[in-house]
């Protein structure tokens, strides 16, 4: 499903071609690229929760935290997300790329993903997906960018 998504993200928002919204013709293109359908429904589905997180009005239960709360892990999510995943994410934070609200959705979506664990490069392209479909989250979007591709040019503010 992983390779589905990053498929998606480079060819459709990297490229900035036009994103299919016809799910028969995308699932076909997909296909013939020579990906499985059940992975590519998964995608898709990964996909339209993103896109539903993101467009309600109303926020989630579960990001009403204050700016200067503290993240508890649950034990699933300590499984899923190593030590080195969850320390990065808390930077994230602390160099203000995500807040509690976006760090939540990061993490809601890494959970929806079907490895048992999560390497460090794919989450920061699940931030990447998050912070690009965020609206008003073009300059996280590119300080995230700068950590990915220059990480060495990175400015902390």
């Amino acid at each position: 499903m992983f390779d589905v998504l990053m498929y998606l993200f480079e060819t459709y928002v990297q490229s900035e071609l036009d994103f299919m919204v016809d799910q028969d013709a995308l699932t076909d293109e997909l296909t013939r690229a020579g990906f499985q359908k059940p992975e590519i429904y998964k995608a898709l589905s990964w996909l339209e929760h993103l896109a539903t997180l993101h467009d309600s009005d109303e926020a989630p239960e579960y990001i009403a935290c204050a700016s200067d709360s503290f993240r508890v892990y649950a034990s699933e999510e300590m499984l899923k997300l190593s030590t080195e995943c969850r320390g990065f994410l808390l930077f994230l934070e602390q160099i203000r790329v995500l807040n509690c609200d976006t760090r939540e959705i990061v993490i809601e979506r890494l959970m929806e993903l079907d490895s048992p664990e999560i390497e460090l490069d794919d989450l920061k392209w699940v931030v990447m997906m998050v912070l690009f479909n965020l609206p008003g989250g073009e300059n996280a979007c590119h300080q995230m960018e700068e950590l990915m591709f220059e990480p060495e040019s990175v400015t902390i503010q």
